[in-house]
């Protein structure tokens, strides 16, 4: 007889352990997935172009609901998960309903971050997360229509994108002195600013949020300098903390996030946890990839054959308002470090590499990324270049042709 295993969270991860159990335990577990969000599964990277008119809502499904069927898998979304009864291995729904579990994942992602300034519960400001704030966002853009997007990093610039795309006269309000300073160093962001410039997005650095005003309804965000941007809507994209209530309410071992092993076990034996809510050796990753492979390795775990997950060697790969960028590793270079930049402003691409002790330490792609992943398994190979050194800036095909 199959064991029930309960799955709490429907998104990429939950998503990809289901589909990595179904080709290495194939029939051993009976899986109930609960979802929160009245959605089959989907894919949030896709959420600014749903924003930008680019997609449908229905084409960021990560999977129809007939491969969730043919899966065997019971689909509970729409009705909230409010408690783990560890005692009676049970998870208790909002509707009261329990649902019994020999093995429990947590899969609960992420909540998004709203700063605690005067003003932030008032309507006309959303955060940038799911459907529903795509849809908040969309109602309220427009031409003749004005919005702050507050925070510079991949969502919030996203997300001024999609706005701008609509018409909508839009700032992008960042604290730092760059954008995406945790994936660009300032030559990179500052080419991404001119950008945006160009696409009609007005960007403030090192600017503070002092508060958002509005009687009734955002007027607009006063910053700590004493400006004021008139703004009908403002988009609060300053970060995600881990969703560890579920775990940290039923006495599991919790930090920021829910502390796992690695092989993606709680504190108590019978519960696992992935994805964003994870937290494993003092990371809370908040990222797709990482949250990929724990899927796989728990999926591994769950089928008797044992697999541990290491950690992720981090690496950003995506476009970033139609750009590519890339980064991994150490970019930034510093003391002991070779720094190696090609640029090319006819063009607008950027490449900046920064080796150690004769390997590949850091990689960093602006406009065209398509080495982004042959630098990324010297990354984490770290073995010597030898002779790829003198052609490593260009590329993998001369590089290996030198």
């Amino acid at each position: 007889m199959s064991e029930p295993l309960v799955v709490i969270g429907n998104g990429m991860a939950a998503a990809r352990l289901v589909e990595e159990l179904g080709r290495v335990a194939l029939g051993r577990y009976s899986i109930l997935v609960v979802g929160a969000e009245p959605h089959l599964a989907y894919n949030r990277v896709l959420l600014s172009s749903v924003l930008a008119g680019e997609m449908a809502r229905e084409e960021t499904e990560l999977k129809p609901l007939t491969w969730w069927e043919r899966q065997g898998v019971t689909l509970v979304y729409g009705r909230r998960a409010v408690a783990v009864d560890r005692d009676n291995r049970q998870v208790v729904l909002e509707d009261g309903a329990r649902l019994p579990y020999a093995q429990l994942v947590l899969a609960t992602g992420s909540d998004p971050i709203r700063l605690p300034k005067p003003g932030m519960d008032l309507p006309g400001v959303v955060t940038f997360r799911d459907h529903a704030d795509v849809d908040a966002m969309l109602a309220a853009a427009g031409p003749a229509r004005r919005a702050v997007v507050i925070g510079g990093g991949l969502l919030g610039i996203e997300a001024a994108s999609g706005l701008a795309a609509s018409g909508t006269r839009v700032t992008l309000v960042h604290l730092m002195d760059r954008l995406m300073e945790r994936q660009l160093d300032a030559e990179a962001a500052a080419l991404l600013k001119a950008a945006l410039a160009a696409r009609g997005i007005t960007v403030e650095l090192g600017a503070d949020t002092a508060a958002v005003e509005g009687d009734g309804h955002v007027t607009g965000l006063r910053l700590s300098d004493g400006r004021l941007l008139p703004a009908d809507l403002v988009v609060c994209a300053v970060g995600i903390r881990p969703n560890a209530t579920l775990a940290r309410e039923a006495g599991l071992a919790t930090g920021r996030g829910v502390l796992v092993d690695d092989r993606l076990a709680t504190s108590d034996p019978a519960i696992h946890a992935i994805g964003e809510c994870a937290e494993h050796r003092g990371i809370c990753y908040g990222l797709v990839e990482p949250a990929l492979q724990q899927a796989a390795a728990l999926a591994r775990n769950l089928s008797g054959r044992p697999a541990t997950y290491e950690g992720t060697v981090l690496a950003t790969n995506l476009k970033v308002s139609g750009i590519p960028v890339f980064s991994a590793g150490d970019f930034e270079g510093g003391p002991g470090a070779e720094t190696v930049i090609w640029r090319d402003p006819a063009l607008g691409t950027y490449r900046k590499l920064v080796l150690r002790g004769g390997a590949l330490a850091g990689a960093l792609l602006y406009g065209e990324t398509g080495d982004g992943p042959w630098y990324l398994d010297l990354i984490r190979s770290g073995r010597p270049l030898g002779a790829l050194r003198d052609g490593l800036i260009f590329g993998r095909a001369l590089a290996e042709a030198a």
